[in-house]
């Protein structure tokens, strides 16, 4: 009997390690395949931008690099297979590199924040028909939550900068960027600007907000 519970423990324990190591492989060959992809995207987006004129900053990784790390971001999905970044570009022409750069950022901000509160408004039209708002109160909700891209911009805080390259035109500069951010932790800080503004905003109830924000 005890020769069987034996032999029973030892398959058992031969199976999870065999699952384990399968697991493991599948995640590196999953790994090097978006590797593999980003390499070939970044190679092929680098020579087009090199012929349009583009050149990176004095000391900065090779334009190839910044888009190889800019399609590795964009490629890197989460346990549930979802992307786990937000990307977001910018372009701006400026009298000099810097000033070109920081309004070329606030633009990729801008549009990063517009992709988040879109994806929040479908989310909350759906809750809207199943949390029996009246009509003023459904129009309040939608008018602030349309009006919460400048204000989620303004939160996001630090962003991942990927991309950063520039272009003479005439005597000014062009700036191109393009920044990553956590898509979980942007939905955190995009729910929080909402409910604040509704709350201040609007005559919806406290308990149809919570309701409401509960996705």
């Amino acid at each position: 009997m005890k020769t069987i519970t034996n032999l029973l423990l030892a398959f058992v324990i031969f199976c999870s390690a065999s699952t384990m190591l399968m697991a493991q492989q599948t995640e590196k060959e999953l790994k090097k395949d978006v590797a593999s992809r980003a390499i070939r995207s970044a190679r092929k987006e680098a020579k087009k931008y090199a012929r349009d004129g583009y050149y990176v900053a004095p000391g900065a990784p090779l334009l190839d690099k910044q888009l190889e790390r800019a399609w590795m971001k964009q490629l890197e999905t989460n346990d549930k297979n979802e992307s786990k970044y937000i990307t977001a570009t910018g372009n701006s022409v400026g009298e000099s590199q810097t000033a070109a750069k920081l309004q070329a950022m606030e633009t990729a901000k801008l549009e990063m924040a517009g992709q988040i509160s879109t994806q929040i408004a479908a989310l909350i039209e759906n809750s809207i028909a199943n949390q029996q708002l009246n009509n003023e109160e459904a129009a309040s909700v939608t008018k602030t939550v349309a009006a919460s891209k400048n204000l989620i911009a303004q939160e996001l805080g630090q962003v991942i900068p990927m991309v950063e390259m520039y272009k003479k035109i005439g005597k000014n500069v062009e700036a191109n960027v393009r920044l990553a951010y956590n898509l979980a932790t942007a939905f955190d800080v995009a729910k929080k600007v909402i409910r604040k503004s509704l709350e201040e905003e609007t005559k919806v109830a406290h308990e149809k907000l919570e309701k409401l924000m509960n996705f």
